[in-house]
């Protein structure tokens, strides 16, 4: 999808290029709005989930497009486009055959050049009107306006990223690109497994963890990990970690002995935890959550990199990150004047937890409890606070 909203669909080769494109104008009372070059475009994914949302602006207020996709009759991808201003104005669309839920007005288009085929809908104010692209011939007779609406569509995408775990943190952002990740490759799968071994282990460890059948990628796994384990990776224990936590969701105790057995020979080192500023998603989707949540928690370690200095005086909370492969924890922080106070629940095999960025003299094996941690030092030093703290590297998640 492009940055201005034109949807080119996936062709059947599986790649963007070889099929049309769907554009969009929009006919306001002063002129023609051509979005791809409009200064004014905003465009977002709502919630992380895939559902895109396009605003233009026009006089007193905005076109908005959304964008979304659903499995009814074979499969559409919706358009929406809703008249968020005090005046009507008209939209148009063209490159792409199109299904809508009410004829399209029956006049040429004045004022801007658009090929013979393109199609108009008067939208009023605060109303909105609803195109779809087919993916099978079968849509042909779909009532639009009984199909999923965006709001729906993000529900369920957020509801299937938070099977793995779930993250409300003040840094909407960051929580946000998790969200957006684990939804990107849930449509994806994983990367190639010769490219990087590491990274597809963790990738199916997380598809996985967000509801995926775990056996039958247990045979995928086995010739990715003895690569890793030949080369002693930093990514190694993650990945072994991810591998076993597959096992056991296939309930196959003899593949997670054979990992545990691997995880002796091999004694990996957990990766060190760098700064935010240095984090990329550039790959592996898994190897990025993974990074993320060790900020969070890890091993059993709380906050291990301390609470960003930005975070301070903000309640958040984490939901089901790993501890190890055969546990997790889940966590609140809630703020008591400049103390922390934190509420915590463990799953699966106890664990000691600690926190060492934040009160070292605490530490618990009960699976659940509360406590009072010590006023947190202002000063912005720990990884995640520097990248929290919005310095000059621009750090970005996507």
């Amino acid at each position: 999808m492009a940055p201005w909203g034109a949807v080119t669909p996936w062709a059947a080769t599986g790649s963007i290029g070889a099929a049309p494109t769907l554009e969009w104008f929009v006919a306001a009372d002063d002129r023609w709005y051509r979005p791809q070059l409009e200064p004014t475009v905003r465009q977002r994914r709502i919630d992380g989930a895939p559902v895109v949302e396009t605003r233009v602006r026009i006089p007193d207020g905005d076109a908005v497009q959304r964008v979304w996709s659903v499995a009814d009759a074979g499969g559409l991808t919706i358009v929406e486009v809703e008249n968020d201003s005090p005046l009507p104005f008209a939209v148009a669309f063209c490159g792409i055959d199109l299904l809508s839920a009410r004829p399209p007005a029956d006049l040429p288009v004045q004022g801007i050049d658009l090929p013979p085929e393109t199609i108009t809908f008067p939208v009023g104010h605060r109303a909105s009107v609803r195109v779809a692209i087919a993916h099978t011939r079968r849509a042909r007779s779909v009532d639009l306006g009984s199909v999923p609406g965006p709001a729906d569509v993000v529900r369920g995408w957020v509801a299937l990223a938070s099977r793995a775990s779930r993250l409300e943190l003040p840094d909407e952002g960051l929580a946000e690109a998790v969200l957006a990740a684990r939804c990107d490759l849930t449509l994806e799968g994983p990367v190639d497994a010769a490219a990087d071994p590491a990274g597809f282990v963790l990738d199916v460890g997380e598809l996985v963890r967000c509801g995926e059948a775990a056996a039958d990628w247990i045979p995928e796994l086995v010739g990715p990990l003895e690569t890793i384990a030949r080369s002693a990776q930093p990514s190694l224990a993650a990945a072994l970690a991810a591998a076993e936590r597959v096992a056991l969701a296939a309930r196959d105790e003899r593949a997670a002995a054979d990992i545990g057995r691997m995880r002796a020979r091999t004694n990996p080192v957990d990766a060190s935890i760098g700064p935010f500023s240095e984090l990329r998603r550039t790959g592996s989707v898994g190897r990025f959550v993974d990074d993320v949540e060790r900020h969070l928690a890890r091993d059993g370690d709380l906050l291990p990199a301390g609470i960003p200095t930005r975070w301070h005086g903000s309640d958040f909370e984490v939901h089901g990150v790993p501890t190890s492969a055969r546990s997790a924890v889940s966590y609140a922080v809630r703020w008591h004047g400049k103390r922390p106070a934190v509420l915590w629940e463990q799953t699966g095999d106890v664990r000691r937890l600690t926190a060492s960025a934040v009160d070292r003299s605490w530490s618990t094996t009960e699976m659940s409890g509360e406590a009072l941690w010590p006023e947190p030092a202002r000063a912005p030093t720990s990884p995640i606070a520097v990248a929290a703290a919005g310095e000059p590297d621009q750090t970005s998640f996507s």
